[in-house]
This record gives C-alpha cells, structure tokens and sequence, in this order.
C-alpha cells in the first residue's frame, strides 16, 4: 500500500492533523482534543494498541472510526513522532525527545513482534548504547523524565540514568573523553592541550570534586532526591553530597547565600548548556533538603543550617522539617555565631528575636549525644576544635546572644530567666556574662521593681564573677541595694584569698623571707592569680584594678607601720622628760648652781641646758663647774 511504502508529509489545520496520501482518511485518533485523521494499515501494522483498539470497534461499524487515547505520554507531539514513523516518516532520535519516544513506543506497543526494527527497539537501543555513555546526554534525558515519571519509572529508565549518573560523578571525567567547559574536546589523545592541532605538551589539570554541582541543580525536586539516595547507596562521601545539597539550595532559595556571609561559590559545568533551568516550589525544596542532609559537624555546614532555619521561619514549612533543623543545628550549636543565632521574629510576636527557637535549639545540644563524625576533608574539618569544651563554647555563646536580646524593651522577666537557666551552672566558669546580659536589661527596663531585679540576679553566682565585674557591679545604680550588699561582700572574700594565696605561695617557695618583705617584694609578679576557696582559679594577671588595688594596700601599710614607730618613739620621750622633770633631787641641783648670774647670756645657756635630757649625778657635777670657772 503507498502510504506505508514511501515517505509521506504531514500538515495541520487548527487541531486537525492530516497526512497526504492521497487516500481518504479511515481513522480517527483524538489526543487531548487534536484529531488525527489517518490510515489504518498503517498504524495497526505497527503499533499493537491500536489494532486491538481498532478490531474492538470493528465489531461495531465496518467504516470508519474513531478512537481516542488517554494519558499518553507526551501527549499529541509525542503521538505525531510515532504516527510518522509508522508512515515511514524519519524520527531523529536526541538526548531530549529519547525518553518521550521511549514512553509512547512502550505504550503504543511499537514492539519487533509488530514489525522489524520498529521504534521501541530503536528507541531503547539508542539510550543504552548512546545516552547511558555519555554525562551531558545521560543528564538531559534525566531531566526530560520530569513530565513522564510514571511511564519513566515502569521503563526503569530514571533508575539506569540515577546509576549512569551517579557512576560518572565519582570519575574523573577527562578519563572517558567527556568535553570539559575549559578545553572542550581539544585535547591529544595523550592528554595534552591541541592548538590548531598541534600538540602544546601542556596537560589539562585534573577536574575539580565539585564540577557535577551545577549540572544536577538543573534537576527537579523529586529527580534531585532521589539523585543523591542514589549517590549515597553506591558510596559517593558524605561531604560532597552535602556540597551539592548546598549548592543547590542557594540556588533556589533566595537570600540563603547572604544569611550564609558569602558562601555561594559558582561551579563548573558541563550539561548547563543545554538544560532549562528547573522550576522549584521553595517550601517543597526546603522540606526535601532537611531530610537529605546528614548529621555531620563543620562551621560553615552550621552557618547553613542557620540559615536555613531563617528561610523555613519565612515559608512556614511544617514542625517535624524545623524540628529536624533546630536537632541539627543543636548537635553543633558550639560552632555557631551570634549572628547566626540572632534569628529575627517573623510571626506576630512582639519580640524582635525569636527566642523560643533558640532555647529549643539549646535543649538540643543538651540533649544530644556527642558521637557526630567530623568531615574528612580539610576545607571543614580543620574548622572543628576538639580540643576545647563546648559546653564551655556555648555558655559563652548563650550570654553573648542574651546580652543582645536584652535590648528588646518587650522582652519578658521570665524569657531572660530561661535562657540563663537553660544551661547548667556548671557550664560557666565567670558569670561576667551573666551579670553583663543583666546589667543591659536593667538599662532598658528602668520600670522594674527591686523585686523582679533582686529575682533576676539570683541566677548568678557572686562567687564566679571577677575583680572587674564585681567592681562594677559595686558602683551599680541599677542593681538592688540587697545585691550590692552581696557583691562587695564576695568581693571582700576575694581579695582576702587572693593575699592569702599570693603568701602562701610565696612562703613555699621563699621560705627564708619574712612575710612582710614576701607582700612588698613579690606581690607584684603574682597579683595576677587568685585562689579562691571553692577550687577555682581565675587568671588575673592582666587586671590593672587588682595591681592598682595591691600597690596601694601595700605603700598604706608602709605609711601606717611609720607613722606608729614615730608615736612610740615619741610617747616614750614625752613620757621620760615629765618624770626627770617632778623628781626634787633634779629641782634642788638646778636652783642651787644659778647663785651668780652675771650675765644674761649665761643665764640662757644655764636654762637650755636645764631642759636638756637627764644625765646621771656624777656626770653633770665635773661639766657645770668647769663652766662657772670659765666665766669667772
């Protein structure tokens, strides 16, 4: 018969399609409200479904018919690809119709059985021999299954491009020739670089780890995770899926780059080209990445969670995706930042921050079992102390993050109160940051009664706070009287254990200096170190109020020594001349040599020798008469 015989055209008049082949139209295939007006040889010699379909009508009327197809793939272009191959029309098969001519072969049953070489032997022929073998080819096929995942899935022909995929992305890629954005395909068979076909000798530097993360960004949501499942089942590491996790977030979340301080970098690419960027719903994509991500540890992976915390607030996703967050985000909270924790209120709350998720998020921590593996690669795990506590780290952290939030004038009493009891006392080795979160708070609320700020102030330790905190603290307008009271007292406490702790050393390693000198000579290189009573020990030697503090104590205690010697001394004296004074042996002695005066001068000389201090008998006998002998 002609039309199945030689090559025929196609044209269309509104949604009627007709083939020239020279003979009446017998057919009737309706797609999506396009008529097909075709033949019925044709098409029944070659698809199975339409001559089933045709003999069922058949038994009804001998003429004409019309049939009318639901749910094929690909619709009414799909269907146009197979009704010119059964008129002999040639189909060019590419990486992007592949999959569609895949699916409507299948399910028009274009199989061998109803002709040789028929479209789905040359269909699946084609993928597997060209498309599988190939990066950018294998991913915009993948992306083309998107509008026929049904049909796709019962092929398995997302399955073989998931694992083609995932194959290619932990290879070296300039291995198997595949054309590389930089050089392309301009390179030796050896390796080195061509310029106008000349070897250059040069050799292409090895591919980066990252340069698959641009290329499946281009996949939609459910192609994408079921991508990385597959990634991770055949053992691709952790850190380079959540690379790519990242990478694709911050290109379809907005604003997660800027929360992140910069972190968005721009990958290499290879299939971008030729791939349409997909279409994302947000709240979708946020709900998915939380369940891809793995609890793992690093800085700039915590940055991100925070950060994806913020745009979860926004999009108001479900409980169980922002638990999962704050539980992962709770298991690293000592690597995070005050900026990061400083998460705006975005509901109808009248705080500026929303403080609720952050004592959620300190429960976490406290909760959590430190087992987390650390990142291997050094671009991360280098960024983990290990060495230092992070329940330390995240007291520190918690006051500094209070100390912000006090500023919030409609931040309550109580919501203070748990954030500083979230974490046990044991965790802060100074309550400075306490004391300072609190000073900031009584500074905005001036209207609170004494009461409130004397209840507030029972959270923190007196004994934990340093010289200059309790300095402070002493000269504190806002604090309660009944609060000073207790600060100077510890401080008082303090500085007696300080002196004592300073002798006491002393004493052990200079055993033959007296005390005194030991304060006056070395004070000066141990004022820096305290000793307090309870067993801690606070580092002072950079304090400049407790040097100060030493310095003077120490010239008031000189002054004070000198200034007694002196009164003693002089009591003694005093005490000694008022004796010598009323004694009638000293009354009779002066009297009797002052008989003959005759001159006043002499008189002088007589009575300022008389107030003199009091010599024995036989010593002033032999000298006043030698001075009367003179005169004379």
């Amino acid at each position: 018969m002609a039309p199945a015989r030689k090559a025929l055209g196609f044209y269309n008049e509104a949604n009627d399609w007709f083939c020239n082949a020279g003979l009446p139209s017998d057919i009737t295939i309706v797609i999506d409200n396009v008529n097909f007006h075709l033949h019925k040889f044709p098409l029944s010699s070659r698809c199975g479904k339409i001559e089933k379909l045709i003999e069922e009508t058949q038994n009804t009327d001998q003429g004409s018919c019309t049939i009318t197809l639901e749910n094929i793939p690909g619709g009414a272009n799909a269907y146009l690809v197979a009704a010119k191959f059964c008129y002999g029309v040639r189909v060019e098969l590419t990486p992007r119709n592949i999959v569609i001519v895949y699916c409507v072969a299948g399910y028009l049953e274009m199989f061998d059985e109803y002709g040789d070489d028929n479209l789905f032997g040359r269909a699946e022929n084609y993928f597997h021999k060209t498309v599988l073998k190939n990066w950018k080819d294998c991913m915009v096929a993948l992306q083309s299954c998107e509008t026929v995942m049904t049909e796709a899935d019962n092929l398995q022909i997302i399955s073989k491009c998931l694992k083609a995929i995932s194959m290619m992305a932990c290879t070296d890629p300039s291995l198997f020739g595949w054309p590389m954005m930089m050089y392309g395909r301009l390179q030796s068979p050896g390796g080195s670089i061509l310029w106008n076909g000349i070897n250059t000798g040069a050799r292409i530097r090895s591919s980066e780890s990252d340069w698959w993360f641009e290329d499946i960004s281009y996949l939609g949501v459910p192609l994408f995770e079921r991508l990385i499942k597959t990634m991770e089942a055949r053992g691709i590491r952790p850190e380079k899926l959540t690379g790519a996790i990242m990478y694709y977030s911050r290109k379809y979340l907005h604003g997660l780059g800027r929360w992140q301080g910069g972190q968005s970098t721009k990958a290499r690419s290879i299939a971008s080209f030729s791939m349409k960027p997909a279409i994302v719903d947000q709240r979708v994509l946020l709900e998915s990445v939380v369940k891809l991500l793995p609890e793992k540890k690093g800085k700039s992976f915590c940055r991100f969670l925070l950060a994806l915390l913020r745009v979860a607030l926004i999009l108001g996703v479900n409980g169980k995706c922002q638990n999962s967050l704050e539980r992962k985000i709770g298991m690293q909270l000592e690597l995070a930042t005050l900026d990061g924790l400083l998460i705006p209120t975005y509901s109808d709350s009248d705080t500026l921050y929303n403080s609720d998720c952050v004592e959620r998020i300190i429960n976490h921590f406290l909760t959590s079992e430190q087992t987390v593996t650390t990142f291997s690669p050094p671009s991360i795990a280098s960024e983990v102390s290990q060495s230092s506590g992070p329940l330390r780290k995240v007291s520190k952290l918690v006051d500094s993050y209070m100390a912000e939030v006090a500023s919030d004038v409609n931040l309550k009493p109580e919501k203070i109160r748990s954030l500083a009891e979230a974490l046990p006392e044991s965790s802060r080795s100074l309550n400075d940051g306490l004391y300072r979160a609190l000073d900031v708070y009584f500074k905005v609320h001036p209207w609170l009664p004494d009461k409130e700020k004397e209840e507030l102030c029972n959270i923190i330790n007196y004994q934990k706070l340093s010289i200059d905190a309790c300095a402070h603290a002493s000269q504190n307008q806002h604090l309660p009287l009944r609060v000073v009271l207790q600060v100077l007292f510890f401080e008082q406490m303090q500085l007696r254990t300080a002196l004592a702790g300073c002798v006491n050393v002393l004493d052990n390693e200079n055993p033959s200096t007296g005390p005194m000198n030991i304060v006056l000579s070395g004070s000066t290189a141990m004022a820096g170190q305290i000793v307090q009573r309870d067993g801690w020990v606070t580092i002072v030697r950079e304090n400049q109020v407790m040097r100060v503090s030493m310095e003077r104590l120490r010239s008031r205690v000189g002054e004070l020594e000198e200034e007694f010697n002196r009164m003693r001394q002089e009591m003694k004296r005093v005490s000694r001349t008022h004796n010598s004074l009323e004694s009638p042996w000293f009354l009779s002695r002066t009297f009797g040599n002052c008989k003959l005066l005759p001159r006043s001068s002499n008189v002088q000389e007589d009575v300022v020798e008389s107030t003199g201090p009091a010599t024995p008998r036989g010593s002033t006998d032999q000298p006043r008469a030698s001075h009367h002998s003179k005169h004379r």
